[in-house]
């Protein structure tokens, strides 16, 4: 589910690093955003990143 579904981009995971260095897993979820998009005139709910909301919006 929480995968763009025009660049495939998703959560990844990494650590949080403290003063001391310490390493602590975290993960870094991309701005995923519900959206209406219109293919072959009709409406379809996509799930997109803002990068590819916008780039969309440019195209236009």
């Amino acid at each position: 589910m929480a995968k763009c579904e025009v660049c495939g981009k998703a959560t990844v995971f990494g650590h949080n690093r403290s003063f001391s260095q310490r390493a602590t897993n975290r993960a870094f979820h991309p701005n995923l955003q519900k959206i209406t998009v219109y293919e072959d005139g009709r409406p379809v709910q996509k799930t997109l990143c803002a990068k590819c909301i916008r780039t969309m919006a440019k195209a236009k």
